[in-house]
């Protein structure tokens, strides 16, 4: 019994070196026969195309359809890739029928940014990307007081620690948490910042603003909020009140219309 395990152990082994020599050996001497991409999540995201792909794989007029397997170095695609902002990442590699196969992988937008006469997105992991008219998905926009810096829009992450004096980290915050939230994520649209950093949220729901002051305590101000919004405005309607501040702690202030 021993023995058999051993004779398979060998033979698995021997399988593991054969075949990429194999394979090495049978694309040595192949020809590209065609490139096929695949964009994650293309039916949720557009923030790229196919041709913008197609464009880098053969970027500076490098024939890549006919030309030499060997010849075509997959390291540089994946880094010529690697410069759309709006990728987490980008494979390149090719299969045994001569096939140049990309698979990238798009960011995920959490916020749309719209500020000092720019446009852009916020992802999931903190980095900040210039909107494309290609596609804007549905999500809640920031408007007001916030810098764009040029460490942001060469890929550091508003998470990191080299992004000083800046409030997109407290709204990063802010709005993960109201995106993961079934309530809250149904009834904000907008967030404003003034110039003193204070945030303001604008509802879906009622014609009102809600003025939230700092990030401080956000999560406890919002409790509050939504047991107001519960109990209180539907005896009251929705349309009474211009402001709900929330600013001051454990109080909720309302100014009539």
């Amino acid at each position: 019994m021993k023995i058999a395990g051993r004779i398979l152990i060998l033979l698995s082994s021997s399988y593991l070196v054969i075949i990429p020599a194999f394979l090495t050996h049978r694309t040595n001497g192949m020809t590209c026969t065609g490139i096929s991409i695949n964009i994650a999540d293309s039916s949720d995201f557009h923030l790229v195309n196919k041709l913008e792909i197609r464009n880098l794989v053969s970027s500076g007029g490098a024939r890549v359809i006919g030309a030499p397997v060997n010849s075509i170095s997959l390291g540089s695609i994946e880094e010529r890739l690697s410069r759309l902002r709006e990728l987490k990442e980008a494979e390149a590699y090719f299969s045994i029928d001569g096939t140049l196969h990309v698979y990238a992988n798009q960011r995920n937008p959490i916020l749309r940014i719209i500020a000092g006469g720019g446009d852009y997105f916020l992802d999931d992991e903190g980095v900040v990307l210039h909107r494309k008219k290609l596609y804007t998905p549905r999500l809640h926009i920031l408007e007001g007081n916030i810098r764009i810096t040029s460490q942001m829009l060469n890929g550091v992450s508003v998470l990191d620690t080299a992004i000083k004096n800046s409030i997109l980290p407290d709204i990063y915050e802010l709005v993960q948490y109201i995106r993961h939230d079934n309530f809250w994520s149904a009834q904000i649209d907008q967030i404003n910042v003034d110039d003193e950093d204070e945030i303001d949220l604008i509802p879906r729901m009622g014609d009102h603003r809600i003025h939230l002051g700092t990030i401080g305590n956000y999560r406890g101000k919002l409790r509050n909020l939504e047991v107001f919004y519960r109990d209180v405005m539907p005896v009251t309607g929705w349309n009474r009140y211009d402001l709900i501040d929330l600013e001051f702690e454990s109080q909720i202030v309302c100014r009539k219309r």
